[in-house]
């Protein structure tokens, strides 16, 4: 198991502080998580569709999506997920995934034990709370990303994602003087807001 430092932990608690004030006692909890840390290239994936893992990945760097694959093998990602954030916290309460997540450039990785999840949130009431919280953001931004892809323009499409990459980057303290690293290219835009790359390179 390879050892995590605090300030890359720091990421999911400035993560849930955003949204949720945590106490020392609960930061330090959360500091204390046990979880395997594993480097992953970029454009591999971290979990399948179909896969039933008894384990949730937290993103400690760089950046990763949601995506699910069409019948006609065609890819719609679905979120982009940035440090701090466990794309796959659902799978605590459901048995198989429902979609796959992939590194979009390279990551670190840290594995927390779906054990280890039940065991801080009956310990921890309030990060429970602050968990569930913070699933229902997620939840927001998908409703807003179907709103995009199935009625904004691609211009207010593109517009729509750079802002909210900037927002979520800000909150886990990834921003500086309203800049930020986005290793995202214009084909991976294009599966994110449904639409060519040619067109993601003209909208730009």
């Amino acid at each position: 198991m390879a050892i995590v430092s605090n300030s890359d932990k720091n990421s999911l608690i400035r993560r849930l502080e955003s949204i949720f004030g945590l106490s020392e006692g609960e930061r330090q909890a959360l500091e204390d998580l046990p979880m395997r840390v594993m480097t992953i290239k970029a454009d591999q994936d971290i979990v399948r569709e179909g896969d039933r893992p008894s384990r949730s990945c937290l993103i400690l760097s760089g950046f990763a999506c949601t995506y699910k694959v069409s019948a006609q093998g065609k890819r719609q990602i679905v979120s982009f997920n940035l440090p701090g954030d466990v794309p796959d916290l659902h799978s605590l309460h459901l048995k198989t995934l429902d979609n796959s997540i992939g590194t979009v450039s390279p990551c670190s990785v840290g594995f927390i034990t779906h054990e280890a999840l039940r065991d801080i949130c009956d310990r921890y009431p309030r990060i429970a709370a602050a968990l569930w919280r913070n699933t229902l953001f997620d939840a927001a931004i998908f409703r807003e990303w179907v709103l995009n892809v199935g009625r904004r323009e691609a211009y207010t499409r593109m517009a729509h994602v750079l802002c909210e990459l900037l927002v979520r980057l800000q909150a886990v303290g990834l921003v500086k003087d309203d800049a930020c690293d986005l290793p995202i290219t214009q084909a991976e835009f294009a599966d994110a807001i449904g639409v060519t790359p040619v067109h993601v390179n003209r909208v730009l």
